[in-house]
């Protein structure tokens, strides 16, 4: 193991304590912890099982288990081997005892095409087949859907981009806010401290992607920016921020 790879699984594991930390923070101290698992050029965060399987977190509602999270994320080093960047990352909300999920929120880092911050619904309307059907019908090179009805869950729906995306924490307050799950003593305050970390975490980012334009929005403000070193210069297409 060299000593990036030991560095990478160091960092993963931190942030595989501070995923427990939120999640038991939340709904309480039996949550499965999460772990870090070194998969190759990525490093795997989930709770798991004995076998290494990933394991999903049991929800509750009024005491009752009727619902559970799978939550996984695949770390590597960002573009600089300098960060800890997340390669992908899914949170998929089960209804219990049915494999299909009621909902995914997905992230791919590399991806464009569909956006790499999407929702996937599983559900079913008669219109939205219909457009699929359409859809389909006007993308010769994409094939279609031979007897087969197109599905709701097939599409992506954007959720603000690389950058602002919903992170584990959003996905909590959504279940909690629509389902009314079981949250232990002093929840909120975690998901608001954590929350403040991920998004002041990716503005940081945003600002790297793009610092000409935080500079002048600080001078506007009335602050003192001035530049010692010179920027690289990094084409639009290479700049997450800008990415769908």
């Amino acid at each position: 193991m060299t000593e990036e790879t030991s560095r990478l699984d160091e960092l993963a594991a931190g942030f595989a304590d501070d995923l427990t930390a939120l999640t038991r923070g939340v709904l309480g101290e039996d949550t499965p912890p999460f772990a870090a698992l070194n998969m190759g050029k990525r490093v795997r965060v989930s709770p798991i099982t004995a076998d290494e399987k990933v394991h999903r977190i049991p929800i509750s509602i009024g005491g009752e288990q009727v619902l559970s999270l799978m939550a996984r994320y695949y770390c590597c080093w960002d573009g600089s081997s300098t960060f800890l960047a997340t390669d992908q990352a899914d949170f998929h909300l089960h209804y219990a005892g049915i494999s299909d999920p009621l909902i995914r929120f997905e992230y791919v880092r590399g991806s464009k095409e569909p956006p790499g911050a999407h929702i996937q619904v599983h559900a079913h309307r008669d219109e939205m087949a219909y457009l699929l059907r359409l859809a389909d019908a006007g993308r010769p090179k994409r094939g279609f859907r031979k007897r087969r009805l197109p599905r709701l869950s097939e599409m992506h729906l954007p959720v603000g981009g690389h950058r602002m995306r919903p992170a584990l924490e959003d996905v909590l307050l959504f279940m909690e806010r629509e389902f009314a799950i079981d949250t232990a003593r002093g929840w909120r305050s975690v998901i608001e401290e954590r929350l403040k970390l991920w998004r002041e975490v990716q503005l940081m980012s945003a600002v790297r992607d793009a610092p000409e334009v935080a500079a002048d929005v600080l001078r506007a403000m009335g602050y003192r920016v001035d530049r010692t070193v010179p920027l690289p210069r990094s084409s639009q297409d290479d700049v997450k921020l800008y990415w769908p």
